[in-house]
């Protein structure tokens, strides 16, 4: 969108400046995200779409990995932690967005290989969303359900491998 000429671009600009300062009901309210807190059971899937046909191998084919995420939620737009495995694991950092229109929160975090260990280097991105909560459900487990790429390569994986991934909250 084009503006012509100065007045109609200072009032654009107060009109945004004024609206992301806005500080009515809705905004006076931090979003609740201490439920991302906790550790999880994280599981990644390699996107195939051929059918296993009832074969357990096949399925288990499938797993890309198995860790536990463990998460902080210092405040409600930060999220940082862990996801290790045995033999390894990343530090995690990113950042929560909840939507303004009451849907479920959504993560975006950068995993870092550690100094001096076997993942030193490496590089994983995760955007996953929290599934969503049915009215209705009985015993709904909360889960993160997202994607995960290969930010980095090391040895011989190759940068930019994405995977699907489910994330249940343990108890």
């Amino acid at each position: 969108m084009y503006f012509r000429g100065p007045v109609v671009r200072i009032a654009f600009v107060a009109l945004v400046a004024g609206s992301l300062a806005w500080t009515g009901p809705l905004a006076a309210q931090a979003p609740d995200v201490s439920g991302l807190a906790g550790k999880w059971t994280y599981r990644s899937f390699h996107n195939n779409p051929v059918e296993v046909g009832g074969d357990p191998d096949k399925a288990l084919r499938l797993i890309f990995a198995e860790a536990i995420f463990t998460f902080e939620t210092p405040d409600a737009t930060t999220i940082k932690g862990a996801i290790d495995w045995p033999g390894g694991g990343l530090d995690l950092n990113g950042t929560i967005e909840v939507d303004s229109e009451g849907g479920p929160p959504t993560v975006h975090i950068i995993g870092a290989g550690r100094p001096g260990t076997g993942t030193e280097g490496w590089e994983y991105d995760y955007h996953a969303q929290l599934a969503h909560k049915w009215p209705a459900g009985v015993d709904q487990v909360p889960a993160l359900v997202g994607s995960v790429l290969r930010a980095k390569p090391h040895g011989a994986a190759q940068a930019g491998y994405v995977a699907s991934f489910v994330a249940v909250k343990r108890p």
